[in-house]
């Protein structure tokens, strides 16, 4: 079967702007995605430039997008491609600045994976030369999630929303490596303390808007957003609670607690709390929000069933206890 890959090419040092190229390929049974783009480069396009290595869905160095998702190209099937797709289209991973073709620059994905501290930290009342003691089983009760697979093929980063719109977050990939680290017995309690609030700062855990699209092209399920949402907890549990995210989650179920409903006029105050400049900020929406009959009556009669509400929260803060 003779098919067209459509390839988006950019050199840097001849094109103003990306574009696309159609390539027509015979191709066969079992062929990937990876064996495609090496024959048009061996047999149509010496200039088709692309990084791949060990072809097997270990290194993560074929990465790229292809008919619009964040796939590793030695795995992805041309056949079940075309199948759901009825097309071949590759380009280079979104949210990484374009070296040349399918090649992106993952500078600043390592730099952000560095930011994190990726090894085990010691105590700050450590003394010198004072080792890490060693990971033993069964005394040692340890959950990883899956998150050592990762092998940091950026698919996540191509996909992230929020990486999209601000390109300081440190990404699903850096948090998920930052989470196997702080759910190692081995690290000390003040150690986790210190990388938990480095994480929680601006462009940390709580710009994750839970998109999902990580968990969803990640090749080895290592479900990054879970592991974000798992530091968001150790935050909150660690006292972390002033933040802007952290004061949304608490300040979301108190209400819910309180009154069994999102009450939608307290819910900014609570997140800004005793800002002045804020609350001057926000000002105007609490306005439009009044017009637009979005502001509870404080005299209005509790919820139907809020006493059920608040038997939920008590039992989930019993069972909390317990475990």
């Amino acid at each position: 079967m003779r098919l067209t890959f459509l390839l988006q090419r950019f050199n840097p040092e001849t094109d103003a702007h990306p574009h696309v190229e159609p390539y027509r390929l015979d191709i066969g049974r079992g062929l990937t995605v990876l064996d495609a783009l090496l024959r048009i480069k061996q047999e149509q396009d010496g200039t088709l430039a692309l990084r791949y290595s060990c072809r097997s869905a270990i290194c993560g160095s074929c990465a790229m997008q292809i008919n619009g998702a964040e796939k590793l190209a030695c795995r992805t099937s041309v056949r079940k491609e075309l199948e759901r797709h009825g097309h071949i289209a590759v380009a280079p991973l979104p949210n990484f600045p374009v070296i040349k073709d399918l090649v992106v620059d993952m500078a600043a994905f390592w730099d952000k994976v560095r930011a994190v501290t990726p090894w085990l930290a010691v105590s700050v009342r450590a003394t010198p030369g004072q080792e890490i003691r060693p990971l033993t089983l069964p005394r040692d009760r340890y959950q990883f999630h899956n998150v050592d697979a990762c092998i940091m093929c950026g698919a996540c980063v191509g996909a992230c929303t929020s990486h999209e719109v601000s390109r300081q977050f440190l990404g699903p990939a850096a948090l998920a490596k930052a989470e196997r680290f702080l759910a190692d017995p081995r690290e000390p309690a003040d150690a986790k303390r210190t990388r938990l609030r480095f994480l929680e700062q601006p462009h940390g855990i709580w710009d994750c808007t839970r998109c999902n699209l990580c968990v969803e092209v990640c090749p080895k399920d290592v479900q990054p957003m879970e592991a974000i949402i798992r530091l968001r907890r150790a935050a909150i549990e660690a006292g972390l609670t002033q933040s802007g995210g952290a004061r949304h989650l608490t300040g979301f179920l108190a209400l819910i607690r309180r009154e069994g409903r999102l009450n939608e006029a307290l819910m900014p105050l609570l997140v800004v709390g005793l800002h002045l400049r804020r609350l001057l900020h926000i000002a105007p929406l609490g306005m439009r929000m009044l017009l637009h009959g979005k502001v509870p009556s404080p005299w209005a009669p509790p919820i139907p069933g809020i006493a059920q509400v608040r038997a939920i929260f008590s039992a989930l803060g019993r069972l909390t206890r317990i475990g």
